[in-house]
């Protein structure tokens, strides 16, 4: 009796452990997807933009799905027990990882990716993949958790999510690692407002053209982000990006200026 005890004992404390033995041993510097990334896409001449080879992604589809299956044996309770900059960094790397495998699914006959979705369902919608115990959709992913209320209240991570479009921020070339996280969101907020294809000053007009998706998510930049408690907030701070005479910035920063919308740009970010 004593040694059924001592064995029942031990199997519970093994049991009871296991959670945070898988915590320990999941991989927060991302080698595997960062050595993709890495070999797979690359920065633009000016680093404001990036093309993605899905033609060597799809050579490396079973390397691919090695990363996928990491992120998907995370349980519920590793997730929870990790700190906030952890949880961030693996939604992020989660959501843009299982956006490739999607656009693979459909590749190379694919211009688009809305052409994956359907009259009723948009591309977004479709649970393909398991996150945390349960069947997922992206849209799930970056709505339900990453924007969820109180969840981080970070505007920036519209500029780390990646559609997978010409019209997107950048995929960078590298992971977003918990220990570098404030820098990569800045980092990449900054590249993306100094593409002049996707925000711009005109001064024929006098009018901010920027992207839509300061239309579509006006809602997180008024959140009072570190001061920023506004779409004109943020565009005033950085009016150095967004215009090359002084007097157009200057406009900016005293948000004196028009704001409208660009139409955004679904193609997909292929560098064939």
């Amino acid at each position: 009796m004593a040694l059924a005890s001592a064995m029942a004992i031990s199997l519970t404390l093994m049991l009871a452990a296991a959670p945070s033995a898988r915590a320990a041993g999941f991989d927060h510097e991302y080698a595997a997807w960062n050595a993709l990334l890495r070999r797979h896409v690359a920065w633009n001449d000016k680093g404001v933009a990036s093309s993605v080879s899905y033609r060597e992604f799809a050579a490396e589809r079973a390397a691919l799905r090695q990363v996928l299956d990491a992120f998907s044996s995370v349980s519920r309770t590793d997730y929870d027990a990790w700190s906030k900059p952890r949880r961030l960094a693996f939604l992020v790397n989660a959501y843009n990882a299982f956006t490739v495998e999607l656009v693979l699914t459909r590749y190379p006959d694919l211009k688009s990716i809305k052409d994956i979705g359907t009259l009723f369902q948009n591309p977004w919608k479709r649970k393909f993949f398991r996150l945390l115990g349960d069947e997922r959709s992206l849209d799930f992913v970056e709505h339900e958790m990453i924007r969820a209320p109180g969840a981080f209240d970070d505007p920036r991570i519209h500029f780390v999510l990646v559609c997978a479009s010409v019209g997107c921020p950048a995929l960078r070339p590298e992971t977003i690692l918990p220990d570098r996280l404030d820098a990569q969101l800045d980092d990449s907020l900054q590249r993306f407002l100094r593409d002049r294809s996707r925000n711009r000053f005109d001064p024929r007009t006098g009018k901010l053209e920027v992207s839509r998706i300061f239309d579509w998510y006006r809602a997180d930049f008024e959140q009072g982000y570190r001061g920023i408690a506004s779409r004109e907030a943020l565009f005033a701070r950085y009016a150095d990006l967004l215009a090359d005479d002084p007097k157009d910035r200057q406009a900016i920063a005293q948000a004196r200026v028009e704001i409208t919308f660009l139409d955004y740009d679904w193609t997909l970010n292929d560098r064939r």
